[in-house]
């Protein structure tokens, strides 16, 4: 086969590079295909508030470090494939900046400069990891959901990722649920990213403790020990997870829910209220019971479904890969 014009031999690796552009770290690494293998991984931090030209920078060195000891080690690479932890459209223009401010920025333009570039939605990439090698292969129709320093979701059907018309099909958690307080008449407008994500817990343990806390970790840590603020915010924030999972249950109608992202992997009290309230507000009784399980590849899915868009995008989705039984 060819790549680039240039005749791959019989004993060359084939792969691509995956960027896993979120709002704590970027994870970054060489991909091989069809295999799904990482044969090389770097992770630094991402510093979002330095703005977002510093952060394209530093994922611009990443690819051009990943390129170079691919080219060294002998690996046939394919392209670039970035998943953003932003809004991504249908032709791979950020189109939000929430976190990295990277909205009108020509991302693609600037990742083909080191070799051909795709840019997708992390969510999105992470899901059709699953879909592809993890717990959603053999399944044509899950809910993928992340939860680390945001929350987001995407359906897969038939190894597709659902994008829909403006590429936005993937937000759970950043919009408000008005609603009046039925004792005092204040007007409520929580949002479940500000209550459940991982930056939100410690922020609202810091408020209890009237002291920093500088990640989710610590107030873990707190709750194993006893700490009986740390078990009620813990446990409230997976009930809340729970509410709006259950929506999507009762909307999208999945055979199965997949649950990644560092915060969604982490277990404990957080993942049993969360597990406990969705099966509550589920409303049919023949999906109340629906599997719900953690991302098979963790927090490597968004980096190895980065790598994979790239032979998706040359290729198309094969049924033997993104849901079949091979």
């Amino acid at each position: 086969m060819t790549t680039h014009g240039r005749q791959m031999n019989n004993n060359q690796q084939l792969g691509a590079i995956g960027l896993d552009i979120g709002g704590t770290k970027i994870a970054a690494g060489v991909v091989l295909w069809p295999s799904g293998e990482i044969l090389k991984r770097t992770i630094i931090p991402t510093v979002p508030e330095r703005g977002g030209t510093a952060v394209l920078d530093d994922t611009l060195s990443l690819a051009r470090q990943l390129h170079d000891w691919a080219r060294q080690s002998e690996i046939e690479v394919a392209g670039i494939g970035a998943g953003v932890a932003e809004l991504v459209d249908c032709q791979g223009n950020v189109t939000s900046s929430c976190t990295i401010k990277w909205s009108g920025i020509p991302v693609r333009e600037k990742l083909s400069e080191v070799m051909p570039a795709e840019v997708e939605s992390d969510v999105r990439t992470a899901a059709l990891a699953e879909a592809i090698f993890g717990a959603g292969r053999g399944h044509s129709l899950f809910a993928y959901v992340t939860v680390g320093t945001g929350i987001s979701y995407c359906l897969m059907q038939d190894g597709q990722p659902l994008k829909g018309a403006n590429g936005n099909a993937i937000t759970l958690s950043s919009s408000p649920l008005s609603t009046v307080c039925t004792l005092c008449g204040a007007k409520l407008r929580p949002v479940l990213e500000e209550f459940a994500s991982g930056p939100a817990i410690a922020k609202r343990f810091a408020q209890v403790r009237k002291s920093a806390v500088s990640a989710a970790e610590e107030v873990f840590r707190a709750a194993s020990n006893g700490d009986q603020d740390a078990i009620e915010i813990l446990v409230s924030a997976g009930q809340a997870l729970g509410v709006s999972t259950a929506f999507l249950v009762n909307v999208l109608d999945p055979e199965i829910i997949v649950v990644g992202g560092g915060l969604g992997m982490a277990g404990g009290l957080y993942w049993d209220g969360f597990l406990k309230s969705c099966r509550e507000h589920i409303f049919a009784d023949n999906s109340r019971n629906l599997p719900i399980v953690t991302a098979k590849l963790g927090t490597n899915a968004g980096l190895v479904g980065a790598a994979a868009i790239v032979f998706i995008q040359k290729h198309g989705t094969e049924a033997n890969y993104a849901y079949g039984s091979n």
